[in-house]
């Protein structure tokens, strides 16, 4: 395990292990079922690669891609979701969404037509664990 972006571990149920996991975890979950409701059609879900990990991958009902950082937050305590996205993790994002775009189309001339961008969705829960609010920002990180 790396300082820089632990595994996520499971227990022998299948669920991720630690507190922070589940509730990462339960967030994704929310941020998928959102997102189709809105029309989009998720590709890949927790999509791992060398340069990083994107929590989504999904396509606009425009037919554009779009690489999803899913944030969860229980309380204040350790600030907004939106700050948890670092300059260093903005990077990891993008170069992993590009090391899947080059697997998913390779040297295809579809490549430079490919429309994409990389989104947030911020859920922020109250102490109790109550949802208050779920915030998708498009374009949220800049390639």
């Amino acid at each position: 395990m790396s300082a820089r972006q632990p595994a996520r571990r499971r227990a022998a149920s299948g669920r991720p292990a630690t507190p922070a996991a589940r509730l990462g975890a339960w967030g994704e979950r929310q941020a998928r079922l959102y997102l189709e409701r809105q029309g989009y059609r998720i590709a890949a879900a927790n999509y791992r690669c060398p340069d990083g990990e994107v929590d989504l991958i999904a396509e606009s009902g425009g037919g554009e891609l779009v690489f999803i950082e899913v944030k969860t937050r229980r309380g204040r305590k350790f600030g907004e979701a939106a700050e948890a996205i670092t300059a260093a993790k903005a990077q990891r994002l993008a170069a992993a969404a590009g090391h899947y775009l080059a697997q998913r189309y390779g040297e295809s001339p579809a490549l430079e037509q490919t429309q994409w961008r990389i989104d947030l969705i911020c859920l922020q829960l109250d102490q109790s664990g109550k949802l208050q609010s779920l915030t998708h920002l498009p374009n949220a990180i800049e390639e």
